[in-house]
């Protein structure tokens, strides 16, 4: 369709009805088609915004962003710049700086240290089921699948120290 149209520009979401936006982007790309491509979204996670930089998108934007920041994403896009939502590039820099709360940190440090959940849960004055959810939410936000995963990740990265 965009080799039939030849758009200057083509504003797109994540998801759509039958190939993702980045599907689309990684298309535009590959047909050498001068159009630009912006992604204007509700995704603010950081693997959709890698996503969207190998496909070498030109703009991504928010959608809880105001209506002249659109406006003003296009004019520069269609001068040659790039131009990234500022929160999406902090999460981008500091995508490896520690993710957890202070009170997740110290219940990982006490799976490192080898206690017990009810172990944990004594010495931290918390039940059984918030060191589990506790737990859940490490796991979550690391994106690993247990204990020994998360405190291999914790210690690589020195936030267990």
């Amino acid at each position: 369709m965009s080799e039939q149209l030849k758009p200057d520009v083509a504003v797109l979401d994540i998801e759509m009805p039958k190939l993702t936006g980045l599907d689309v982007a990684d298309k535009i790309h590959d047909s050498e088609l001068p159009t630009k491509v912006i992604i204007l979204t509700t995704f603010a996670q950081k693997a959709y915004f890698e996503r969207a930089i190998a496909a070498q998108v030109n703009g991504y934007l928010l959608k809880d962003s105001p209506s002249d920041d659109l406006i003003d994403v296009i004019r520069k896009v269609m001068t040659g710049q790039t131009v990234y939502a500022p929160e999406l590039v902090t999460n981008m820099v500091t995508a490896e700086s520690n993710p957890l709360t202070d009170r997740e940190l110290a219940v990982l440090a006490a799976v490192a240290s080898g206690l017990s959940s009810k172990q944990i849960a004594a010495s931290l004055f918390l039940s059984e089921g918030t060191v589990r959810n506790y737990l859940s939410a490490i796991f979550s936000k690391l994106g690993v699948h247990n204990r020994i995963e998360a405190v291999q990740m914790a210690k690589k990265n020195k936030w267990l120290e």
